[in-house]
């Protein structure tokens, strides 16, 4: 079933508890509603992790005990009085008046859209996928009102990247829903954020610097480098292909920007090994596309 129980303390009897609800509350800084917290258990079998995918995705397998979990969707809290939905953190975090406002006046909005594409969601039970799904849309939309100064971008392509991901789960427990279509949706918006964040760090739009955890995921934190790694197979995998000159000009300088993070990751026992195998594989992607293309890389004259 998709949906676990709806009431919060759960029957130790009928199912292994997944999560727990935190003694302290969170404080929504929008309509100054105290909610609970929900936060995953760990241990005892319950994370039993499985490949990392080229997306810097962890799989992680079913346990006989718990079944499938999906970690990923603890990260987000959702005030169910307002609907605003961030990282955890950014509840206490984010507090002018500017955001806090924007975020009041489109509380309605942000339930109306999100219920339209995940509907029957709840904001007050142990959260399941579509749950989570719904949390995460909410927070894409939210991030949209929040100031520069707190990130917004690099957020929404975290967010919209692991909303890619929680879609493709869905379209496995039900695939009459069109989630599969949802998930391409999603990943276009990951690389069109991914992009822009590199843009408005370059030029100093908005700063990424507060950012301690770049994910993607939650297992493992792959840094500013993981930005560009994704950035680079988002386009290759998601970007538009109605311009090919302008695909195969931003390919060649994805590549170029692999290699350079190839030329550090060599002589850096900082850099994670798993992210060095997946730049490598990509970059020979990238080469052969471009190869066939008969585009001549800058590094390759």
């Amino acid at each position: 079933m998709l949906y676990r129980s709806s009431k919060k303390v759960e029957n130790p009897g009928k199912k292994p508890k997944i999560s727990y609800w935190s003694k302290n509350r969170c404080h929504c800084p929008v309509c100054q509603n105290n909610f609970e917290r929900e936060e995953m258990l760990s241990g005892s079998g319950r994370m039993i992790a499985g490949e990392l995918t080229d997306e810097l995705h962890r799989v992680f397998e079913p346990s006989a005990k718990y079944g499938q979990i999906y970690p990923v969707i603890y990260s987000i809290g959702a005030c169910p009085k307002c609907h605003t939905a961030l990282f955890w953190s950014d509840f206490e975090e984010i507090q002018d008046n500017n955001s806090l406002n924007a975020l009041l006046a489109d509380s309605k909005n942000r339930k109306e859209i999100v219920n339209n594409m995940f509907p029957y969601y709840e904001l007050t039970r142990e959260r399941n996928l579509l749950d989570g799904a719904a949390m995460y849309y909410l927070a894409l939309l939210s991030y949209e009102k929040v100031d520069l100064s707190y990130a917004p971008t690099m957020k929404r392509a975290i967010i919209s990247l692991r909303l890619a991901w929680i879609c493709r789960d869905l379209q496995k427990i039900v695939p009459e829903h069109n989630y599969d279509y949802a998930a391409e949706v999603f990943y276009r918006k990951a690389q069109f954020f991914y992009e822009q964040t590199l843009i408005n760090e370059t030029q100093r739009i908005e700063t990424i610097a507060k950012i301690t955890n770049f994910g993607p995921d939650i297992d493992k934190n792959y840094g500013y480098d993981g930005v560009i790694y994704l950035n680079s197979l988002l386009e290759y995998k998601y970007g538009q292909k109605e311009d090919m000159q302008m695909r195969y000009k931003k390919l060649d300088a994805n590549k170029r920007s692999i290699a350079r993070i190839f030329g550090l990751g060599k002589s850096s026992k900082s850099k994670p090994g798993p992210l060095l195998e997946k730049s490598r594989d990509l970059y020979d992607k990238l080469t052969a596309t471009l190869n066939e293309a008969n585009v001549i890389s800058v590094d390759d004259e």
